[in-house]
């Protein structure tokens, strides 16, 4: 593994880092204003159509994509840092750049799995960032922390299916541009192997039968940058056997495929926002005094901030590793990497925005620093994604495997 950076990944770091500094980190104040005075706080800002409008010109537009068909053709390798560089800004660069998930999962599925009418009608403007879109799978009845519990029946009815069920933390639900969910339910349930039993179709908003029925807070935030989370009701909605995706019985499989780029993304993202909480820190602690002194001449501070960078360096390192992997042997190969990431970077994460915000004080729980909003979207993603101790689980398995 060669840890340069090759010179195409260099050039789009350096474009994208100066696009933060002079688009992105400049609107997320005027974002916010601009918020405040919409008809619905699920409108999206004129600010944000702005800075896709100008991400697009400047050709940081679905990077995320290794099909250079519908993306950038970035490797997981060339992709990782820039990932790691919107996580600076995770209300708007992602967005800005059309990586934002859950649409990057969705684009993904609908890449490898769709027919050409599905790509056609859902996946071209997905990738245009003309419409969002959703992806429903965990529900609030059961633990969905083991996808096979799922209770949503898919059942056939004609030329129909007929979807019945109800859904929970839907990301991304509550946006108005949010057009098509993808929704994975029971086709099979009787099924003799549980892992043939799910499938997923697509079903269109304004479909009869499908209502949102609430938005879904996360540690009391509402999440309006990332269209909220929310709670929808399927109430025999019907839709067209052709917006079956895949095949019967392939909804599980669908959903292992989409998970694996989905969960490295989320860690890629989750340095950048490290990152932001290390500079933030540092900028707080040369600029406050306390007992006479600055707070950057305070011992427990220096051990803050030096082990924020140990642990930020070690876990670059570890997602590196596991994008090469995911490149050279395929998501199976990598699988233990992908748990191990999944397990290290929340948590690390989540201790550095943690010290961070003890240094702000009062200020680290409000809301004139990013802080308190990164350390929730820091802390759900122990959970979401599967959570931490599913992979801890699996991971212990394949360990032990090696001695039996």
């Amino acid at each position: 593994m060669d840890f340069a950076y090759d010179a195409r990944t260099e050039e789009l770091r350096a474009r994208l880092l100066a696009f933060l500094d002079e688009h992105v980190h400049p609107a997320e104040q005027v974002a916010h204003e601009q918020r405040a005075r919409l008809a619905s706080p699920w409108d999206t800002p004129q600010v944000v159509e702005d800075l896709k409008a100008e991400a697009r010109r400047q050709g940081l537009w679905n990077l995320f994509l290794p099909d250079a068909e519908y993306g950038a053709g970035l490797t997981n390798l060339q992709y990782a840092p820039l990932a790691e560089i919107t996580g600076r800004s995770p209300q708007l660069a992602p967005t800005a750049t059309n990586c934002a998930a859950p649409d990057t999962g969705n684009m993904e599925v609908l890449a490898q799995f769709a027919d050409e009418a599905q790509k056609k009608q859902w996946l071209q403007p997905l990738l245009a960032g003309e419409i969002r879109s959703a992806f429903a799978m965990t529900e609030p009845d059961v633990a969905s922390s083991d996808a096979t519990n799922i209770t949503t029946h898919i059942e056939r009815d004609g030329d129909e299916y007929v979807i019945t069920g109800r859904k929970w933390y839907i990301s991304g639900a509550m946006n108005p541009d949010c057009q098509i969910f993808i929704v994975m339910g029971k086709t099979d349930p009787d099924g003799a192997d549980i892992r043939r039993q799910q499938s997923m179709v697509l079903v269109p908003r304004d479909t009869p039968g499908v209502t949102v029925d609430r938005a879904m807070q996360v540690f009391g935030y509402e999440d309006h940058y990332h269209g909220g989370h929310a709670e929808v009701t399927f109430d025999h909605a019907r839709v067209p056997v052709s917006n079956l995706i895949g095949e019967e019985g392939g909804g599980f499989a669908i959903a292992q495929a989409r998970l694996g780029p989905g969960r490295i993304h989320h860690c890629m993202r989750l340095i950048g926002m490290a990152e932001r909480a290390i500079e933030l820190m540092c900028r707080r602690a040369v600029s406050r005094e306390a007992f006479g002194k600055a707070l950057a001449q305070q011992g427990v501070v220096h051990n803050w901030i030096a082990d924020a960078r140990v642990t930020v360096e070690q876990l670059r390192l570890l997602v590196l590793k596991t994008a090469w992997l995911m490149d050279t042997v395929g998501n199976r190969g990598a699988h233990t990497e992908i748990q191990a990431i999944k397990i290290a970077t929340p948590r690390a994460v989540v201790d550095i925005i943690d010290r961070a915000i003890q240094l702000h004080g009062a200020g680290g729980v409000s809301q004139d620093f990013p802080l308190a909003e990164l350390y929730a979207g820091a802390r759900t993603l122990m959970i979401a994604d599967g959570p931490d101790e599913v992979h801890q689980r699996s991971l212990a398995r394949r360990e032990i495997k090696k001695y039996l």
